[in-house]
């Protein structure tokens, strides 16, 4: 399937490792224009330098503290000044707070809801004039589970993301952008084996994921792929679970 991405231009959050990292590779195979950012710029080079290996064209790698004051403006201007607009964005950045104590500091909940929630938020929102001035835009928002067996910051900051997504796809959908978001299940990266023992990532696999693997983050980047071409412009304002059938709910 032509996915007729070989003139999009995109810019991936959080792409020196896992999800992102897959979702870079992914994209840029389909012969899109890539800025890519995050903290460690060491491995985001190594990212870059696999990109044009494989006959890609060379990324705009931007290091960037998303827990910055001015990381917003910083991180769109350097997309834009390095790939003269973005039509596509991904925003991925962030990851889980686990919050297992009753009382957490005001100063956790901020960064877990800064990160996971307004920093999305006002990457999409500094990027979208230039998408409405070209009448064609992308925003994914790769997310997280809404079954939390606790209180976990980034879960409850994802869920405000979806409505936030919801919403501004009802506004923006006559200007050919549209608005989805992705909550991965267990996805292989450094998160999950640091949180994750071998023997709990088995029996999980053997007893509550439908299809009886781990993802990986190719699985994440295949949909992230179709979501961003010009095929799925009739799929707005959808939450979209990549979790092998982990989730029990209905809808």
């Amino acid at each position: 399937m032509d996915l007729q991405l070989g003139d999009k231009t995109a810019l991936v959050t959080g792409a020196s490792s896992g999800i992102g990292r897959g979702i870079a590779l992914a994209l840029a195979a389909e012969g899109v224009r890539l800025a890519i950012s995050a903290r460690r710029v060491a491995l985001l080079n190594e990212v870059a330098e696999e990109i044009v290996s494989r006959g890609g064209h060379r990324p705009v790698v931007i290091e960037s503290d998303l827990y910055a004051e001015d990381a917003a403006k910083t991180l769109t201007d350097a997309a834009m000044a390095g790939l003269g607009g973005v039509d596509i964005l991904v925003n991925n950045a962030g990851g889980s707070r686990s919050f297992a104590d009753l009382h957490v500091s005001e100063d956790r909940w901020q960064e877990a809801i800064t990160l996971n929630f307004h920093r999305p938020r006002q990457v999409a929102q500094a990027l979208l004039d230039q998408m409405i001035a070209r009448h064609w835009g992308r925003i994914i928002n790769i997310t997280g589970k809404s079954e939390p067996d606790h209180v976990n910051g980034a879960f409850c900051a994802k869920a405000g993301l979806h409505s936030w997504a919801k919403g501004l796809s009802r506004m923006v959908g006559k200007n050919g952008i549209t608005v989805n978001s992705i909550p991965p299940g267990r996805i292989n990266s450094e998160q999950i084996f640091r949180n994750y023992t071998p023997e709990y990532r088995q029996w999980q696999c053997d007893n509550e994921i439908p299809v009886g693997r781990y993802g990986e983050p190719e699985d994440m980047a295949h949909l992230v792929c179709f979501l961003s071409s010009p095929l799925a412009s009739y799929i707005t304002g959808a939450v979209i679970p990549v979790d092998g059938g982990l989730r029990r709910y209905q809808f």
